[in-house]
């Protein structure tokens, strides 16, 4: 499995930016699909994961704010983040497990900068 992350830049601080990672898997019944984030000297952390039974999850400092969603045809998944603030700055990833037995699959990262 390989997963190519791209979107991320420079914004300012409400602005919006939308993530992208595109699968070399069909990704219609994939298990688990996420985006986690880790900022320097901090832990890596879950931002966004959707399911394959259509459950959704949103860490506590995004939510209301990010939207994950999928688009099976393009076997992608987004990360739709808006109302930018300074401590979403990171460096976000993301990952894909298969099945709930299988191994994690990480992107690359694409860097988010937001200044205030």
């Amino acid at each position: 499995v390989q997963l190519q992350a791209s979107g991320g830049g420079l914004v300012q601080a409400v602005e919006s930016l939308r993530l992208s990672c595109a699968a070399s898997v069909t990704i219609a019944r994939v298990y688990f699909m996420g985006w986690y984030r880790q900022a320097p000297g901090k832990q890596r952390e879950l931002v966004a994961a959707s399911t394959s039974a259509g459950v959704t999850n949103y860490g506590d400092s995004v939510k209301g704010r990010f939207t994950i969603s999928r688009d099976d045809a393009k076997n992608t998944v987004y990360l739709q983040m808006s109302s930018l603030k300074p401590e979403d700055t990171a460096v976000y990833y993301c990952k894909v497990r298969v099945s709930p037995w299988a191994t994690d699959y990480w992107g690359q990262g694409t860097l988010v900068t937001v200044s205030s």
